[in-house]
């Protein structure tokens, strides 16, 4: 099985860094990540990934900002987005177009076993073993 390409869009590079030593450490994802909102577009075009986890909060492009970029890109625009926040305290919440223009989003600190399972459900039940 080819592992899937997992694109991580924090500025925390501490974040960035545990969250692909922890899916990495699965044997079921090739995680990069990019720690500079202002060039994560054209980072996601040079690896066109399977899945992408966004930060909301970044400085200089907001999260949102970025999603938006990303749809308006023909080979991106159907790569799916979940979105990390550190501003809500629930695990997870699905279509909430209230909040981040329908994308999911899940709050930080991200466990693990959730992470993958959220990523197994975008990715049409690939096979993605417990955490």
């Amino acid at each position: 099985m080819t592992a899937k390409r997992i694109l991580i869009i924090d500025d925390d590079a501490s974040i960035t860094r545990t969250i692909k030593l922890n899916l990495e450490a699965t044997g079921f994802f090739d995680v990069h990540q990019e720690n500079h909102a202002a060039v994560a577009v054209q980072t996601a075009r040079d690896l066109l990934p399977d899945l992408i986890l966004l930060d909301v909060m970044m400085p200089g492009v907001h999260g949102r900002e970025v999603a938006a970029r990303l749809k308006q890109e023909p080979l991106l625009s159907r790569t799916p987005v979940v979105f990390l926040t550190a501003t809500l305290s629930n695990e997870i919440t699905h279509g909430s177009e209230a909040f981040i223009d329908g994308y999911d989003y899940l709050a930080k600190p991200v466990d693990l076993n959730t992470l993958v399972q959220v990523i197994k459900g975008y990715l049409n039940g690939c096979e993605v073993g417990p955490a």
